[in-house]
């Protein structure tokens, strides 16, 4: 069992900043893709960056040059670290540990059937 704990998210204005932290015990890391996820409201839950085991990382189109996923050294919080936000950026946002690659990750998402997931946090961009 793998118990993940979201924060970190909130109401921003358009252009603005927020970072999330995933809680998450630290054999996670070494075991699974540690992944965060969005859900926009009406639409499938799709990636946004995955931090592979060997520590690659991979971004979803969207997230790319604006998104940043990272972790702490101790192997305990992982981050999403978003910069220029836009409206269409709304949407509950998910952390996950998942035995698929980061690659995959972004580019076909990944059933909540799989893997471990958090309760999620909404993030909100106004314009």
């Amino acid at each position: 069992q793998v118990k993940l704990t979201e924060s970190g998210g909130g109401s921003v204005q358009a252009g603005g900043s927020l970072r999330l932290s995933c809680k998450a015990p630290g054999y996670a890391f070494s075991m699974y893709t540690m992944a965060w996820f969005r859900q926009i409201s009406g639409k499938e839950r799709e990636g946004v960056a995955g931090l592979d085991k060997d520590g690659s990382k991979k971004y979803a189109d969207f997230a790319k040059g604006r998104f940043t996923i990272s972790k702490d050294s101790a192997d305990t919080t992982l981050y999403l670290h978003m910069n220029n936000l836009k409206p269409e950026d709304t949407a509950m946002y998910y952390c996950a540990a998942v035995p698929f690659d980061a690659d995959l990750v972004v580019r076909r998402g990944v059933s909540e059937s799989f893997g471990y997931w958090g309760q999620g946090t909404q993030v909100t961009v106004s314009s």
